[in-house]
């Protein structure tokens, strides 16, 4: 639980208690495996690349998600060139590609680019 409360849930200094926004958490391959086991709440990971247009559009619906459902669900990013091993065991073919988890297992993927308002849909069905 340590890992968990370091990822989303550590102490915040001034700058960060200025502002409401909460940023999805760029996630190393450990810390992947270590949120999906120790999770309590649902988590949606976004499985990009720098080099990707798409990834690049859905960033801000990504964001949001992290903002509203913060303390409720966890919003965390994962560099694709940086993890192959990753997609390969997902069976990830292209991105970007956000997998919907609970309880440490997947329970609802989407590929490609899609509205705010689908993702919000399908995270507030985990709640």
């Amino acid at each position: 639980m340590a890992l968990l409360k370091n990822l989303f849930g550590g102490k915040k200094d001034a700058a960060e208690e200025t502002t409401s926004a909460v940023e999805p958490r760029h996630l190393t391959g450990e810390e992947f495996d270590a949120l999906l086991r120790e999770a309590t709440v649902p988590v949606v990971v976004d499985f990009w690349a720098e080099w990707c247009g798409p990834c690049r559009a859905i960033a801000p619906a990504v964001a949001a998600l992290a903002t509203e459902f913060q303390g409720r669900a966890l919003v965390g990013k994962l560099n694709a060139d940086d993890y192959p091993e990753i997609l390969m065991r997902y069976g990830i073919m292209g991105i970007p590609t956000l997998i919907f988890f609970k309880g440490g297992e997947e329970v609802d993927r989407i590929i490609g680019f899609t509205s705010y308002g689908m993702l919000k849909s399908k995270l507030e069905r985990l709640l």
